[in-house]
């Protein structure tokens, strides 16, 4: 199947296809994909993504797990002698197969050439390092001409690093990819837990879009706060959280050990993070699971106590609920969607994070509501993390009457909820959820319910 590219669209906001449809980025981190499936264990990771809703799929070639020395699951090392131009072409076959299998099922690859460890030494990571900007030029080059006729491709570089001090490492990557390639591709960066890329690389003309981590430390981490100050810089540039809180995921934001004591995240704190996201403005959002990012089994070395087995998590709540929130956003009009917290009078900005042990706003950031609306008045929509929470809504900048759904985040159905004058109306959100997402519609539009 051949897919349409990927490019940012006109207002510098969202992403278009080159055929003219929105793009709503729905992806999810298979960071170990590349290296620990085999081709038919692939299939079933991508078949079940591909029923689920999703657009792109995240995966590094040089991976995290000892990439570059434990071979992948043909008993193949990605380099010869560490050498990134020297690259194995038995390993680089399996890459080609996976690329080309998730192609036939209509989804992207989100393509990270290396993970960090591979370029920057100061932090963690098995490594070792071996790129410099001579050889990631090169290994750039060969990735861009051995992919130049692969349209599902959108290249992340990064892995889970700052690009302080490396700027001119990964440009020369990004230029070495686009000569092979022979055109300029599009072009993210995969930043370390609780930064985005634009920290350092917003100005950067090889960068289309931010990308930011808001990791997995805390419930309730305030990506969105994140998502808006990078929705203000100029030139605009489309954003998303590429790594939020993985289902499964240990919550641990005091010792840091990462031990299951105090629990796990689960799919309402996934869909938190991903509603409260784009409604600060974001493009999409990525989802991860513990268990999938590193494909973990019984057999297999865990990181971090994962559970369930990747081919058992595939199939968890969260996973299958955020095609709810795509199809809610690509059914009404998306590219003249913008961030509308003033909708909502009285909620206050959200309290900066101070010490995990004694936060004294914690239960404020998960109670904290959002809302995004068209610009042109045509419609507005606002999240409610809890049931029975309410809320004063302004709907002055809608056109004419209003009719309210309730939207249901984990099923995709939508319950009339009557019918209102464009002024400020107070909403209690339903007693089951116990999150929902309040839509509001112009009666001068002929929309129907939201969602599919």
């Amino acid at each position: 199947m051949s897919l349409p590219r990927i490019h940012v669209h006109a207002g510098g906001r969202y992403l278009i296809t080159e055929t003219g449809d929105p793009f709503f980025w729905l992806g999810d981190t298979a960071w170990e994909l590349f290296h620990r499936l085999t081709l038919d264990e692939a299939g079933h990771y991508l078949d079940a993504r591909r029923q689920q809703g999703y657009t792109v799929i995240q995966a590094v070639i040089l991976a995290e797990l000892d990439g570059l020395h434990t071979p992948n699951a043909n008993e193949h090392v990605p380099l010869c002698g560490d050498d990134p131009a020297r690259p194995n072409p038995f390993y680089f076959r399996h890459v080609d197969a996976i690329i080309r299998l998730a192609a036939g099922k209509g989804l992207y690859i989100g393509l990270l050439p290396t993970w960090g460890d591979k370029v920057c030494e100061e932090l963690w990571g098995a490594g070792p390092v071996v790129f410099n900007r001579e050889n990631a030029r090169r290994y750039g080059h060969f990735l861009g001409q051995r992919y130049r006729d692969d349209a599902n491709l959108l290249w992340i570089l990064g892995g889970d690093r700052p690009a302080a001090g490396y700027e001119t490492l990964w440009a020369a990557m990004a230029e070495g990819i686009s000569e092979g390639m022979g055109r300029r591709p599009f072009f993210t960066y995969h930043p370390m837990g609780g930064a985005s890329s634009s920290a350092s690389l917003h100005e950067a003309g090889w960068l289309d879009m931010n990308m930011l981590q808001s990791g997995h430390v805390m419930f309730d981490a305030p990506n969105w706060e994140m998502i808006a100050a990078d929705y203000g810089r100029r030139p605009a540039k489309p954003v998303l959280d590429g790594e939020p809180n993985y289902e499964h995921h240990p919550v641990d934001p005091y010792l840091r050990q990462w031990t299951p004591a105090l629990g796990r995240y689960t799919g309402y704190d996934v869909r938190k993070q991903a509603y409260r996201a784009v409604f600060a403005g974001a493009c999409g959002h990525t989802y991860g699971s513990h268990s999938v990012w590193q494909m973990w089994t019984p057999a297999r070395e865990p990181v971090n106590f994962p559970m369930p087995s990747w081919d058992e998590a595939i199939y968890a709540p969260g996973a299958a609920q955020l095609v709810h929130l795509k199809a809610l956003m690509l059914s009404r009009p998306y590219f003249s969607r913008i961030p509308a917290q003033e909708l909502l009078p009285d909620v206050a900005p959200t309290p900066p994070v101070g010490d995990l042990e004694t936060d004294r706003y914690t239960q404020r950031r998960a109670s904290h509501p959002r809302a995004t609306r068209c610009a042109n008045g045509t419609y507005a929509m606002v999240y409610f993390p809890l049931a029975e929470q309410t809320l004063r809504v302004d709907l002055q900048a809608l056109q004419g009457q209003v009719r309210a759904w309730w939207y249901d985040p984990r099923n995709g159905k939508a319950h009339p909820a009557g019918e209102y004058p464009n002024e400020v109306v107070a909403f209690t959100s339903p007693i089951a959820g116990p999150d929902w997402v309040l839509v509001l519609d112009s009666m001068v539009q002929a929309f129907g319910p939201p969602g599919f």
